[in-house]
């Protein structure tokens, strides 16, 4: 099963930079989406910043506005150059990395991530919020946006059945077609899988996504 996982965890990282050029367009298209940006002014975004995920760079602008500093990480260089274009700061440093390999060399007071919980399958998710609290100063916060079941890309989805993980179907304009692990989380049961691991979670509803904040295990750090 573990090499199933890693053979989709490779496609997903092969779609990812296939689809750079295609990227922005639910932020276009989804008006939700758009709204969601501004959230980021309501959050707790303080001091340096680790933004897992980062993709074109949507969020990480954003996030230079309330940050010190901001290190954002993607593992597809193709979307990682459009996010340097995007986001002219003197304080955003950008790196190349395996988020699931990768980690952080240093600590942060927030670990930021939208749109990539979802893409963590369930048997990496306690390794996963391992590293994010590895990467949390003491006192930090991880700060994280996804799709809800109910969102529009909960809707547009092609499901994948008999698979290892939740997975979906994603197609290119060039034809090319790839599998991506797509878990669409419910916020009660999200929040019981982050409090078994220590965690203290508040998640709200946002249309039909959800922001979550959290604070890692007391015994990290």
């Amino acid at each position: 099963m573990d090499g199933d996982v890693d053979a989709l965890l490779a496609e997903q990282r092969d779609y990812y930079r296939a689809a750079a050029a295609e990227y922005d367009r639910p932020y276009e298209r989804v008006e939700e989406l758009r709204d969601l940006l501004a959230f980021v002014d309501e959050l707790p975004v303080i001091g340096d910043v680790l933004e897992l995920a980062c993709g074109t760079g949507q969020w990480t602008a954003r996030l230079a506005e309330r940050a010190r500093s901001v290190t954002a990480v993607d593992a597809a260089a193709e979307v990682l150059a459009l996010a340097r274009v995007r986001t002219e700061s003197p304080t955003v440093r950008f790196l190349e990395a395996d988020l699931f390999e990768w980690q952080p060399p240093r600590r942060y007071d927030t670990v930021f991530f939208a749109f990539w919980l979802s893409h963590v399958p369930p048997s990496r998710f306690a390794d996963f919020w391992s590293t994010v609290a590895a990467a949390l100063a003491p006192g930090g916060k991880a700060i994280f946006i996804d799709d809800g079941p109910a969102a529009v890309a909960a809707t547009e989805e092609e499901v994948l059945a008999n698979l290892p993980v939740p997975a979906a179907l994603r197609r290119l304009d060039d034809g090319s077609q790839y599998r991506i692990v797509k878990v669409f989380h419910d916020v009660r049961t999200l929040t019981d899988d982050l409090t078994a691991l220590g965690w203290s979670v508040r998640i709200r509803p946002v249309a039909w996504n959800f922001i979550g904040i959290a604070e890692p295990p007391t015994a990290v750090g």
